[in-house]
């Protein structure tokens, strides 16, 4: 649960679920939601694909998901799996055989698709793989493909089909005495994907991994999981989320964090409050926005800064931020620092000086968190 006892209308209160392990990182339970990303690079080439876990791992992903199509990419995967920072996930789609060649690889965890994937006595060779080499699994119904008796009996890909699949193939897990596993209901049909997770969540207490499948563009496809992944997160439906975008990887990570920033369910670098701009504005608050973004993405520490372009609502918003700017006359703006007015700066400066500050700022909130913590031993 999101505690806020003094706002207590921005509380969640997060669905309980069982804890797994995919690999390092704790998913569901208590544990914060994970962000995950896929690769779209060829498995085959290593080195690339290890340059883009890497690279994900580096905006923030918590894991990273592989597609294991072929054989040679289930040989690729063993490199892939020793240079990776973060958890890998193997995709698998149609040959049971790359599920267990991967968890053999060191896979923390195999994606199976229950209407793809084959009889059950495939899927129990995968289990059986999955627990010799303590991998877990993530059975991902999707609205694609679902299996062709679900289709005939209900006519189209819905809510009910997909939720019935889930449950004959968690029967499948849980029969085989497997509980290491957690699930995803996705379509790209936002309306179908809330109402799938909303039902399973009342006849299962495995961890739930979100997403909106095949979302779309950088731009439809944030909006989409926006709205669909964070009316679910909101209703406390949620353990870890991947944002499906038709874009860069790094994409994906940074639109789930800004997701959970704004539900304030995981906090990680520096979350911009800026206006839209207008006649009123001080300085070029877009552009300054834009080099704000990139010069502070080496901040990981969590806090908050405000770029507003006038009085109006300026001063307003630096009250509640670390720190912040707002537009002034004469070619300059007031600077504010933990809420309060410090001093003016120029707008030609501001840029390096709000760099400066938010820097200062992060090494003493981690110096304090640091010094906390060894107070606590």
């Amino acid at each position: 649960m999101s505690h806020n006892p003094i706002r207590p209308w921005r509380n969640i209160e997060r669905r309980k679920t069982r804890q797994i392990m995919v690999g390092s990182v704790a998913v569901g339970g208590d544990a914060p939601i994970s962000v995950q990303t896929m690769t779209n690079t060829l498995t085959t080439d290593a080195k690339a694909t290890i340059a883009q876990v890497q690279a994900a791992a580096e905006a923030g992903a918590d894991i990273v998901r592989v597609s294991v199509p072929d054989q040679d990419s289930a040989k690729a995967l063993h490199e892939i799996v020793r240079e990776s920072p973060v958890p890998i996930v193997a995709d698998i789609h149609f040959h049971y055989k790359r599920g267990i060649e991967a968890a053999e690889a060191g896979a923390a965890c195999l994606r199976i698709n229950p209407g793809n994937i084959g009889s059950p006595d495939r899927v129990k060779e995968v289990i059986r793989a999955a627990r010799d080499h303590n991998c877990s699994i993530r059975i991902g119904v999707n609205a694609g493909s679902l299996e062709r008796h679900l289709l005939e009996k209900y006519g189209e890909p819905c809510p009910d089909a997909m939720v019935e699949s889930g449950l004959d193939h968690i029967k499948i897990l849980e029969d085989n005495d497997f509980l290491n596993f957690k699930i995803s209901m996705k379509a790209s049909d936002i309306f179908m994907t809330a109402a799938a997770y909303q039902q399973l969540a009342d006849h299962t207490d495995a961890p739930f991994h979100m997403g909106i499948t095949e979302a779309g563009g950088f731009v439809g496809g944030t909006v989409k999981s926006a709205i669909g992944l964070g009316n679910l997160l909101w209703a406390g439906i949620g353990d870890t989320m991947r944002v499906s975008l038709s874009a860069d990887p790094v994409e994906e990570v940074k639109i789930g964090f800004e997701i959970l920033k704004s539900l304030g369910l995981r906090h990680r670098g520096v979350n911009i409050i800026s206006c839209p701009s207008c006649a009123r504005q001080g300085f070029d608050v877009i552009k300054t926005v834009e080099t704000l973004e990139r010069r502070l993405e080496h901040i990981k520490t969590p806090m908050s800064l405000s770029i507003i372009g006038c009085v109006v609502n300026g001063p307003g918003e630096a009250l509640m931020t670390d720190v912040g700017f707002t537009g002034g006359g004469a070619g300059s703006g007031m600077v504010y620092l933990a809420g309060k007015q410090s001093h003016k700066m120029s707008n030609d400066q501001m840029v390096e000086h709000i760099v400066e500050q938010v820097e200062k700022k992060a090494e003493e909130i981690e110096a304090a968190q640091a010094a906390a913590e060894q107070a606590a031993e």
